[in-house]
């Protein structure tokens, strides 16, 4: 099984900043891309920014231009760094990892979310 653990959350003024990390770890033969999600109160989950294993980055427009994907192949990480936050930006963020495990196996598995809240 593969186990992805999301950190890093907290509570930030507006304009503030915060870095989330992303680990996975277990029976991983390859990561084909990992994304950044978030789900904020009464709203549906929405993918924010994801990197493939070639390091090609995508942003939501929402986050375009303050949102950076960061990718450490070796230590199997992703961070996600947020700055110029915003009360918009409050929501539960989840990290997803999608590759193929030793066993030559397909995972789609996620983390169990970190919360953000910005303060006004």
């Amino acid at each position: 099984q593969v186990q992805v653990v999301e950190s890093g959350g907290g509570l930030v003024q507006a304009g503030g900043y915060l870095r989330l990390s992303c680990v996975a770890s277990g029976n991983i033969f390859s990561i084909i891309a990992i994304g950044w999600y978030r789900q904020a109160p009464g709203k549906q989950r929405e993918l924010i920014a994801n990197i493939s294993s070639g390091g090609i980055t995508n942003y939501a427009d929402s986050v375009k231009g303050r949102f950076t994907i960061l990718r450490d192949n070796a230590k199997n990480t992703v961070y996600l760094q947020m700055n110029s936050l915003n009360s918009e930006d409050t929501a539960v963020y989840y990290c997803n990892v999608q590759g193929r495990m030793r066993t030559l196996r397909d995972y789609n598995a996620w983390g169990q979310g970190t919360q953000v809240t910005v303060s006004p």
